[in-house]
């Protein structure tokens, strides 16, 4: 089965070096990664849709459906908050830093040597206009292009012809977006495929910091992890969401990675030596594409499947991964079933995964990958 000429305009890339950590795939990515990225994406003129989650995100993505599709379906996702540091190295994951979307926009900014145009989309009235004027005074990388403040309507009256006119006519390689996190996502997910500049990103705060009527909190905090306390100081009215926050990662923690992280350090000798990962591929009477695995998928074995995945995600959109004989998961494969679950419903089919015995199923669990065996 071939996939339509819609469907091969945008493809997933599963060469990522991709991680699930609770429910959401984390690109192992440093913000020196991440600026190349973009700026490689600008001179192509190639769309790449960035994601930011932070502690909020994850807590949000848990039961919203749509809030979590937003993420699966971008191009890179990166750590906006020190909780998920910590839960990748409580697992022993290769991401290793915070990669926040105020650095990154102040990286770009900063590197003269690559000159970037931004159009600011969001904010309250008058905010984005302010941001605008401010990054043009400055004798910077960057440059404003273009700005709108659409108010506070529904995503379908913010996404007129006008307003996605304006954006394609600034000539702006960059698109930041603040219209609130789940808000922005879907807003950006709406109109990808309408919106010619390169790359979208929601980065909330960051216009308010560029237009200085917010400040971010001193380096310290910040490498502390404690910017939320900062945040709450300048806007008070934070303080209940961090609270929520707050007591959904100590759930998280006491309840799925910490007895996920013991488990793993129990069981590492069981694993110890079984590196190799077998594959048998076959197609379906109804066109699905089945991949029988046997042995350990994990990030040292998992090549051969992404090597398959990649070869036939193009002309199909219906998988079935049977673990019959797979004696160890982790979040790489994880991070595999999530782009490939993604990709799969981008096109209309769907991703089975089937015979997974009880062990496999608790690191399911433990990872919040349920929505991955629950569909």
């Amino acid at each position: 089965m071939t996939l339509t000429n819609a469907a091969m305009s945008r493809l997933f890339n599963f060469d990522r070096n991709l991680y699930l950590i609770a429910g959401l795939p984390f690109d192992a990515l440093d913000l020196n990664d991440v600026v190349r990225i973009i700026h490689d994406s600008a001179e192509r003129n190639r769309s790449c849709f960035i994601s930011t989650p932070n502690l909020n995100f994850i807590v949000s993505c848990l039961t919203d459906v749509s809030f979590r599709s937003s993420v699966l379906n971008s191009d890179i996702s990166i750590p906006d908050g020190k909780p998920v540091v910590w839960l990748a190295k409580l697992l022993k994951l290769p991401i290793k830093e915070r990669v926040s979307g105020a650095n990154l926009f102040e990286q770009l900014e900063s590197n003269q040597d690559k000159k970037i145009k931004v159009y600011f989309f969001g904010g309250l009235e008058g905010i984005a206009q302010l941001a605008c004027q401010k990054i043009n005074d400055r004798n910077s990388a960057m440059s404003c292009s273009g700005y709108e403040s659409p108010g506070f309507g529904s995503i379908e009256a913010m996404s007129s012809d006008s307003s996605i006119n304006a954006i394609n006519e600034s000539g702006a390689d960059f698109l930041v977006v603040s219209l609130g996190a789940k808000k922005g996502q879907a807003w950006i997910e709406h109109n990808r495929n309408r919106i010619k500049t390169p790359i979208m990103c929601h980065l909330g705060a960051v216009i308010n910091f560029v237009a200085g009527n917010v400040n971010r909190a001193p380096l310290f905090l910040q490498n502390l992890g404690f910017e939320w306390l900062w945040r709450i100081y300048q806007e008070p009215n934070l303080w209940k969401r961090y609270f929520n926050d707050g007591l959904h990662f100590l759930s998280l923690l006491t309840t799925k990675a910490v007895p996920y992280a013991l488990w793993l350090r129990f069981q590492q000798k069981q694993f110890s030596g079984k590196n190799e990962l077998n594959l048998n591929v076959t197609e379906s009477a109804d066109q699905s594409i089945q991949i029988t695995l046997s042995g350990v998928c994990t990030d040292e074995t998992i090549l051969p499947l992404k090597q398959a995945i990649k070869k036939l995600a193009p002309f199909n959109n219906h998988f079935i991964l049977d673990l019959n004989n797979v004696i160890h998961i982790d979040p790489a494969f994880l991070g595999t079933c999530s782009l490939l679950y993604a990709h799969c419903h981008c096109y209309g089919g769907k991703l089975q995964i089937t015979n997974i015995n009880n062990i496999t199923r608790r690191i399911f669990k433990w990872n919040c990958a349920d929505f991955l065996i629950d569909d």
